[in-house]
């Protein structure tokens, strides 16, 4: 039997938990590997202190990836995990280790974009809430929720701060290949998604979806055979000795 797997780490975005991306490895091809990485103060960890800084951010998910990071992998990030996963890769190259095959981002802009939207973390409660709804991105029935917002609510604001105070800096682009994936009806335009471009010398290529910011959640067979096509030449290229990660 051939055990050979690619692994696919998974970046939250704002307000997500491992849990988020638990309905993608129904449509995953069996030698992909679906790894969420959950962040301090959600799911599993929600005892944990959360974060509001995207660089603590990054040196946390440094500390649970990085003895982990071993035979061929790729990394998917969407909105803020698009970011996150933008930042795990500079950290990646810095320490020396092997680079993933393949970045999928999706929902965010090139990070050189600076966006116009400041301190949305700040905003009362209502206006905060209406934010949420444009987003589409919590169930209406949680957002009318008092109880279930009152654990949901210090999460998302934790998230929207390290996103919305986020300063990019130019550095020398890596060589990786991005494929990036956007919302026709989202606030990402395509001229946007292009500046990823800048970021890498291999090529990008931009996708583009009927939907608005969380159009992933209406896509995830098609997006499955995006990571599909994408990858598989990569499991076949080279023998594999890959190890399995629990997060049991």
């Amino acid at each position: 039997m051939d055990h050979k797997k690619i692994k696919l780490f998974c970046l939250p975005f704002a307000g997500a938990n491992y849990y988020s991306y638990r309905e993608l490895p129904k449509y995953a091809a069996p030698y992909l590997e679906v790894i969420p990485v959950e962040l301090p103060g959600r799911g599993k960890r929600f005892s944990e202190p959360l974060l509001t800084d995207i660089h603590h951010m990054v040196k946390d998910i440094w500390r649970q990836l990085a003895g982990h990071i071993g035979g061929p992998y790729a990394i998917f990030g969407h909105s803020m995990g698009a970011c996150l996963g933008y930042l795990m890769v500079k950290k990646i190259i810095k320490e020396g280790l092997p680079k993933p095959r393949h970045l999928f981002f999706s929902g965010r802009s090139g990070p050189s974009i600076r966006t116009e939207a400041r301190d949305r973390y700040l905003l009362p409660r209502q206006e905060f809430f209406e934010l949420l709804r444009e987003f589409a991105g919590t169930p209406p029935e949680v957002l009318a929720d008092r109880e279930m917002m009152s654990l949901f609510e210090p999460m998302l604001r934790a998230d929207f701060q390290a996103n919305d105070n986020y300063l990019y800096e130019e550095t020398e682009p890596f060589d990786i290949p991005i494929t990036v994936m956007i919302g026709l009806n989202e606030p990402t335009p395509y001229a946007e998604a292009l500046t990823w471009q800048k970021e890498t010398t291999a090529p990008i290529s931009v996708r583009q979806f009927v939907g608005g910011h969380f159009f992933i959640f209406d896509y995830l067979p098609e997006i499955s055979k995006i990571f599909y096509q994408t990858l598989q030449p990569v499991i076949w290229a080279e023998p594999v000795q890959a190890t399995s990660l629990s997060w049991a």
